[in-house]
């Protein structure tokens, strides 16, 4: 039996030798295989992705790895396999016959390299199949309007370079490529790749000129740059309304603002380095925008809230609207009191403040003793009255001056205190509202993952 065997492939080899000779006599691989000039060649062209190799948003290009499958029939090449001992099939070199010159149209390799130039199968009825992987870098339109969540369509254009179709018809073998060997990558995942025929008129020639396009749908896995760009952003950002909730005296309230701002731009930058420069601004690049935008708005606010604070002796006294709305409303809104003042105490003392701010004027004002008596004669400490000496003017007029002094200190240190009240109640205010500006930028960010 190993005898018979080995004879057998010897008498295979030596029948191969010969139809090998037979077919190349008199064949040229320059001449389109056909046995009339005006009839037009088929070529089939199946596409089957293995591995996206890797995706350039910034140049906008894709690199990825293909098996390339093209069949058509060539006249020349047939033969009768009972003449040669059943041989069916021969595998020759793609450079002894004529292959179709299908390219890449939208081709953006630097080297021109097409596939790899491996054998062609040749059947006894003159089908031809050449099989050869090749590394295409092809250009690809990237839109980054919803970037990290976005989806991105690539297309591979096939078509015969100098055959038009009246002499070159090119055909898809399946509606889509093949993606059952495909490997799969970390960054993006693939939807499907469809094909479709197109017939295009240029304006150079009058002849058709068919192709197939390949349209690959790649959806961004964004885990990665949502734990890495847009959960620390979104942490950053619930920092800016806490210098709202910072005293004024600390003065660390302006510098955790502009520390947040730098933080968020460092983030900004690392995103534009890897976006391409286009008019469609990224949807992290927005939520970037508008978070420092909010960020510079609060350390403005921060900056007019301290000068209110910090209003000196000098300052003219709150404005009756001003008590009415902030030191009364928004101050009940924002839950602030004063020092052993509660929302019940805060309640009774809205309803008579100026009653009882005055009873309590008058009340100090009344513990200082008069140097007077009711007749406007000097009174002892034992309260009897004494005859005014000449000496006792001066005396008199110190009195009434540290009187004088008292209730101006007291007017103004009243006056001071309802200015800071002013302030705590718009860094209270503020806090609250930017914090539900922060969490609802950062809903709607968050929902375009869902």
């Amino acid at each position: 039996m190993c005898v018979s065997s080995v004879s057998c492939e010897g008498a295979h080899a030596k029948y191969a030798q010969k139809l090998l000779t037979d077919l190349l006599t008199n064949y040229t691989s320059a001449l389109r295989p056909v046995e009339d000039t005006n009839n037009i060649l088929n070529v089939t062209l199946q596409v089957t992705l293995s591995q996206i190799i890797d995706m350039d948003e910034r140049n906008q290009i894709l690199t990825a790895y293909l098996w390339i499958r093209l069949v058509w029939f060539d006249a020349h090449l047939r033969w009768n396999k009972d003449e040669y001992d059943g041989l069916d099939t021969i595998r020759i070199p793609g450079s002894y016959v004529w292959r179709p010159d299908i390219v890449l149209y939208n081709s953006a390799d630097n080297h021109f390299t097409g596939p790899m130039d491996t054998n062609v199968v040749i059947r006894h009825d003159g089908q031809m199949m050449w099989d050869s992987p090749a590394i295409t870098k092809s250009s690809c339109k990237v839109d980054v309007s919803f970037f990290p969540f976005d989806g991105q369509q690539c297309r591979f254009t096939y078509g015969s370079w100098t055959y038009n179709g009246n002499q070159l018809d090119i055909l898809n073998a399946m509606e889509s490529a093949d993606l059952a060997d495909l490997v799969e990558n970390v960054e993006w995942e693939v939807l499907g790749m469809p094909a479709k025929k197109n017939i295009v008129q240029y304006g150079c020639c009058a002849d058709p000129y068919p192709d197939v396009t390949y349209t690959l749908q790649l959806k961004r896995r964004a885990s990665f740059y949502v734990f890495n760009l847009l959960i620390p952003c979104v942490m950053i950002s619930f920092l800016a309304p806490l210098g709202f909730y910072l005293p004024a005296d600390s003065g660390e309230k302006v510098s955790l603002g502009v520390t947040v701002m730098l933080a968020l731009t460092v983030f900004q930058l690392l995103v534009a380095e890897i976006m391409p420069p286009s008019e469609n601004v990224p949807l992290i690049g927005k939520y970037y925008i508008a978070t420092m935008t909010m960020i510079t708005t609060s350390t403005a606010l921060t900056i007019f809230i301290m000068n209110i604070h910090h209003c000196g002796p000098d300052a003219k006294p709150v404005p009756k609207w001003a008590k009415k709305v902030i030191l009364q409303y928004m101050a009940q809104m924002c839950f602030v009191y004063e020092v052993g003042e509660n929302c019940m105490s805060a309640e009774s003392d809205r309803q008579e403040p100026a009653l009882v701010s005055n009873t309590k004027e008058r009340e100090e004002m009344d513990q200082i003793p008069s140097p007077l008596g009711s007749s406007g004669d000097p009174v002892r400490n034992d309260g009897i009255s004494c005859n005014t000496h000449p000496n006792d003017g001066p005396l008199l007029h110190n009195i009434e001056y540290i009187a004088n002094c008292y209730r101006d200190q007291r007017a103004t240190q009243k006056r001071t205190g309802e200015w800071k009240k002013v302030a705590k109640v718009l860094d209270r205010f503020f806090m609250w509202m930017f914090f539900i500006m922060v969490f609802f930028m950062s809903l709607l960010i968050m929902g375009k993952a869902v």
